[in-house]
């Protein structure tokens, strides 16, 4: 492993899942897992490839009830490229004798090699060597280059080369009781000598696939199409030592495409004209270059190594390429089916980092956010309220997708999920608008569609608040907050929490936001807005008082996950942890002992301590303060303290957001919690869950926690804010980034100095505060300065 490369040696089925997973290779269009090409969907492979945005409803019987379902749809499969002696059975890793096998992603090309060595019948050795690419530069192509050597004597080979229609989604062992047949009307055929096509649709949302597929072998390739395969074949005569090479390479179109009118002719036409391997290498590896220099980071050791794979996944999944396209950000990537591709609040996580490299996209996923305003005015109707409630879930339209049952594999039974009632994820779109105006200076988006979604949010948050004239304050009932383990008091008849403290305070932030934006929008933007939005005059009055005045409990003198959580009992922490081995799904360790986390001081993941991960500490003390709390470094210590205690960490989320937390609050215990968010994925650290697809908001965090968490980055009134943390395990660190028209502004950290570099341009120069002086940094120049270092 070096930070340009990520390796596997060896054969180990039982680690194919996540092989396949990490080595996903995606362009932010369409994404194919790491699958060997001659091996079939079976409990160790899984072949799959998905296109943003292609998602399909299906309808399965669970329990006894009619359960409806949208998946990202597992599109045709255009891997399969299989090969054996004539007669003789296929040659997989499974069924033939295995000499030597390894598989390397090399990022910086994002280029996939396979190299495996088998062992035939008749005594020869057969090196297969596979070269594969996801098209950064043309993101409807991919190619597959495959070289064939054989030693010991002379053989014949048969090379079978597919595109497979006939595939469900079946990725994820827990929702095999579900429908997964999305694809129908699959037809094959044949467009050229050498050149075959499939095209499909799916069944309800009845989306037009097409793929069409070009081989080159030194022998022309014969048609003999099957059900739903299109299947061309192809003798090879091998001699010892000389190598014989065959190239795949596929468009993919589908009717969602910009500009598309037949999406079967349009990959017959692109494949038709795209060039060989080697002339389509040239053009990706530009494009991946051009990626590379805009998301520059350079930090040393495995840390680094691990920071570039989770990059080249972001990008992978989140490319230019999205920003034409109407996507959200799918939680676990392109890269496989858990969650159904669904869209959460994880680009809470990831458009921080965008904002500074790729500002087209976090616009364009944004903007995903503000075409489906009306669906969550909708919702927020429905339920009686005011303004936009935004899902928790997502996928195609922008409605509620959250299943209403989700099975514990510990017990086998299909529980009642309640985590609709995160209506918290409102204030993380609020949050990321606000973001990215703040990084872009995107005056036009603050404006226009931001200050919509800010309006529509903080007015949802306004008309949830009740007053409560015992207390003298406001309070929001009925909700679930960011720890999934808490969704109703103990022997309740009702779920949801009063009063998290999360969700409070993000919505205090909001309705501050919100006139604050109403305050400085241009006269005339002001009415047009006031007039869209049928605005009455009293309503801002009511944000402000809400804004002040909204709860937020505390108990034994540290905030409160909700009201009554002081009261719920103590976890015997240490015997559930000598009687399990990984204790981070303790909710559903729980239910199988017939217990509920809804009894105990446990939480899944950072739910309080978000407030630290979203808010510096001088802008979190003001928004307490505001709400007329004092918040200070003891409180939050004590508070810190008690969750740091009480969290079992079932989320890839929450190492991260313990290690920014630490970063500040106690340094020292801040760089196993960073490891343990690095190793998320890459070790598989929740047990399987890779291997379904990969965490990108932990992986984006990371990259965050380095560019943001470490050197305390804030992007607020027209200015750079730096207050870095020295971390003795990463003293020394860099990267570029793209602020307010400025591209390639360099930041490196080093042995208690900062440097600055702003590249030559006709641009204004940056203003950079740090906690003890502001210095002006214009293009062309450079700025170093020596840190004081803070307590440890």
């Amino acid at each position: 492993m070096t930070a340009g490369t990520w390796e596997y040696e060896g054969y180990d089925p039982a680690d194919e899942r996540l092989r396949e997973a990490l080595c996903t290779l995606g362009n932010g269009r369409f994404a194919t897992r790491g699958a060997l090409p001659e091996c079939a969907a079976d409990d160790v492979h899984y072949p799959g490839t998905y296109a943003a945005g292609c998602y399909n409803r299906l309808t399965s019987v669970v329990a006894g009830r009619r359960v409806e379902n949208e998946d990202m749809v597992n599109l045709p499969n255009w891997l399969p490229l299989r090969f054996r002696r004539p007669g003789g059975a296929w040659l997989t890793p499974d069924t033939a004798p295995v000499l030597a096998h390894r598989q390397s992603v090399n990022l910086d090309a994002g280029l996939l090699e396979r190299v495996t060595g088998y062992r035939l019948d008749t005594g020869q050795e057969l090196s297969v060597r596979q070269l594969r690419l996801v098209h950064m530069a043309d993101p409807y192509l991919a190619a597959l280059r495959t070289e064939f050597t054989i030693a010991g004597s002379p053989a014949e080979l048969e090379v079978e080369a597919a595109l497979d229609g006939a595939v469900t989604n079946s990725g994820v062992q827990r929702y095999s009781g579900l429908e997964g047949r999305h694809l129908t009307h699959v037809h094959t055929g044949t467009a050229d000598p050498g050149t075959v096509w499939l095209r499909c649709r799916t069944r309800t949302s009845d989306i037009r696939i097409a793929m069409a597929a070009r081989l080159t072998a030194p022998e022309p390739a014969l048609d003999a199409h099957e059900p739903a395969r299109a299947v061309q074949r192809v003798t090879l005569s091998l001699v010892p030592g000389r190598t014989v090479t065959v190239d795949k390479t596929i468009a993919l179109h589908t009717s969602h495409d910009p500009a598309i009118s037949d999406p079967l002719q349009a990959a017959v036409d692109r494949v038709s004209a795209a060039p060989g391997f080697d002339e389509l290498l040239a053009p990706h590896r530009t494009a991946w270059d051009q990626l590379w220099r805009r998301a520059e980071i350079d930090v040393p050791g495995e840390a680094g190594a691990i920071l570039r794979l989770h990059l080249f996944h972001v990008l992978q999944t989140l490319s230019p390429h999205t920003a034409e396209l109407d996507v959200g950000v799918p939680a676990r990537g392109l890269h496989g089916e858990a969650y159904r591709g669904h869209v959460f609040w994880d680009e809470l996580f990831v458009l921080p980092y965008l904002n500074l490299h790729f500002p087209e996209v976090s616009r364009a996923l944004l903007h995903h956010r503000h075409r489906r305003l009306d669906r969550a005015r909708a919702a927020a109707r429905a339920v009686g309220r005011r303004g936009a409630l935004y899902p928790w879930q997502s996928g195609s339209d922008g409605r509620e997708e959250t299943q209403r049952l989700h099975l514990n594999p510990r017990s086998g039974r299909w529980l009642p999920d309640h985590s609709h009632l995160q209506h918290h994820v409102g204030s993380a779109i609020a949050y990321n608008v606000w973001q990215y105006c703040e990084a872009s200076g995107d005056a036009e988006f603050r404006h226009t569609k931001g200050a919509e979604m800010l309006v529509q949010i903080a007015r949802f948050w306004a008309d949830s608040a009740t007053w409560d004239a015992h207390l003298g304050r406001h309070r929001i009932r009925g909700v679930v907050g960011p720890d999934e383990y808490h969704d109703a008091y103990p022997g309740a008849e009702r779920p949801g929490l009063d009063d998290n403290a999360y969700t409070n305070v993000t919505a205090a932030w909001v309705l501050a936001r919100a006139l604050e934006v109403l305050r400085d929008l241009p006269a005339p933007r002001r009415r047009e807005l006031v007039e869209r939005a049928e605005l009455g005059p009293a309503e801002p009055d009511r944000w402000e008082e809400v804004s002040r005045t909204l709860h937020v409990p505390f108990h034994d003198g540290i905030i409160s996950q909700f009201e009554g959580y002081g009261d719920l009992a103590e976890l015997d922490w240490r015997d559930y942890r000598k009687r399990y081995d990984d204790i981070r799904r303790l909710d559903r360790i729980l239910e199988a002992e017939g217990d509920s986390v809804n009894r105990y001081k446990a939480s899944k993941q950072a739910d309080v301590l978000m407030l630290g991960y979203l808010f510096s500490p001088g802008e979190l003390h003001g928004l307490f303060g505001r709400l007329g709390h004092r918040l200070d470094e003891e409180i939050w210590a004590r508070t810190v303290d008690h969750y740091l205690a009480r969290t079992s960490h079932g989320s890839t989320l929450s190492g991260l957001v313990h290690g920014w937390i630490l970063a500040r609050a106690r340094r020292g215990e801040a760089w196993s919690f960073f490891q343990e968010a690095l190793r998320g994925d890459v070790a598989d650290l929740q047990g399987g869950t890779t291997g379904e697809g990969i965490h990108l908001g932990a992986m984006a965090g990371t990259l965050d926690l380095v560019q943001r968490g470490l050197t305390g980055l804030e992007t607020r009134q027209g200015a750079l804010w730096l207050d870095p943390v020295p971390l003795p395990e990463l003293s020394s660190y860099g990267f570029s980034l793209q602020y307010q028209g400025h591209w390639g502004v360099r930041v490196r950290l080093e042995s208690g100095r900062l440097e600055i570099a702003v590249p030559s341009s006709g641009g204004p120069p940056i203003d950079v505060r740090l906690p003890d002086r502001t210095v002006c940094v214009g293009p062309g120049e450079t700025s170093r300065l020596l840190l004081a270092d803070g307590p440890a």
